[in-house]
């Protein structure tokens, strides 16, 4: 009788987050993989988050759906589907599982409830840093966060570079959908998860129009629950831009997005998607948190923290510089009637 197969390491990584979230902490993931490369790497995540899972079969094996717990506001908790979840995991548990939610206020006690080998990840306080966890460094990009995590674990992980497969199958669903585009075009996308994020529909209404006056065509993406607030971005503007809002999945939209010359967003997903695309972006912080979550490469990308002192003129100056970049000429410097002519906006 032949001996059974050693079982491989089992490492789990709970993130339970929304994509933007997901597309920072990649590069950590990367540098785990290549310190564990026989090991079996499952992601805990939103349910909505295992296509993304996906597009990553060389860093994570499999995912897993969490469902809820109570205090974390992604989700509404389901307490019998978590109790077959902790079940589920404890038998067997993992050998090493990752806290890469937040700084482990409630996620470190409910990971234990797993009963892991290791338990290892980001922890609130000084005092208790240890070997296995990280006091959470709060004020320095959220890249850089998870890997300094690897790094506290003894992992080598210094390229913060992101990362996005666009698969051959996204370009043709693309091509299936036949969308009226022409190049060069500018994607804007006004929505964002958080209302308290989304930079007002007159703003992106006149910037779209800047795009159009120079040359480029407009698509405003989102999605089908964002339809009605570029509906509204649409209805400020003088030209015209179509409206691609709930026609794209996740790897459409990055087909989309590949192939524009750049973005105009808020701080959310789709700008962390450009980041790892390399497509050239404006995106407008409304959260005050440019240094957490603006892309890293400031030469391709400008973020504008609106909090510090809002200004149409800020932001066309940085669309100009993104006229450049896609090889188009910037028109003269934004002039105070035309931001007279656009309601709530001023010129400064």
């Amino acid at each position: 009788m032949s001996a059974q197969s050693p079982k491989p390491f089992r490492i789990g990584i709970f993130r339970a987050l929304q994509l933007g979230d997901l597309l920072c902490s990649i590069p950590a993931m990367r540098a785990l993989r290549q310190a564990y490369p026989a090991a079996r790497i499952e992601l805990i995540g939103l349910p909505g988050a295992r296509e993304l899972a996906g597009r990553f079969p060389h860093y994570i094996d499999g995912f897993v759906d969490f469902p809820g717990y109570p205090g974390l506001p992604e989700q509404t908790p389901d307490a019998a589907r978590f109790r077959q979840f902790v079940s589920e995991k404890r038998d067997p548990p993992y050998d090493l599982l990752l806290q890469m939610q937040g700084n482990g206020n409630i996620v470190n006690d409910m990971l234990q409830q797993l009963a892991p080998t290791r338990l290892a990840g980001f922890c609130q306080a000084a005092a208790l840093q240890n070997e296995n966890f990280l006091f959470y460094p709060a004020d320095i990009h959220e890249t850089e966060r998870h890997l300094s995590l690897m790094v506290h674990l003894g992992i080598a992980a210094k390229d913060p570079d992101m990362e996005f497969n666009v698969t051959a199958a996204d370009r043709r669903h693309l091509t299936t959908l036949a969308l009226p585009l022409v190049k060069p075009y500018i994607c804007v996308h006004p929505g964002s998860r958080g209302v308290w994020r989304q930079w007002p529909p007159v703003y992106f209404g006149a910037m779209a129009d800047l795009c159009i006056s120079n040359g480029f065509k407009v698509v405003l993406t989102g999605t089908k629950g964002e339809h009605s607030i570029a509906e509204e971005v649409a209805g400020h503007m003088r030209g015209q831009a179509f409206n691609a809002c709930g026609l794209t999945d996740l790897g459409t939209l990055a087909a989309l997005l590949e192939g524009a010359a750049g973005l105009l967003c808020n701080c959310t997903g789709i700008s962390h998607l450009a980041a790892a695309l390399r497509v050239p972006s404006v995106v407008i912080s409304m959260d005050g948190e440019p240094g957490r979550w603006g892309p890293r490469n400031t030469e391709l990308h400008e973020t504008i923290d609106w909090t510090t002192g809002p200004g149409i003129i800020r932001v066309h100056a940085a669309m100009g510089r993104l006229f450049d970049r896609a090889g188009q000429v910037p028109r003269p410097p934004f002039q105070d009637e035309e931001a007279a002519a656009v309601p709530g906006i001023t010129n400064r």
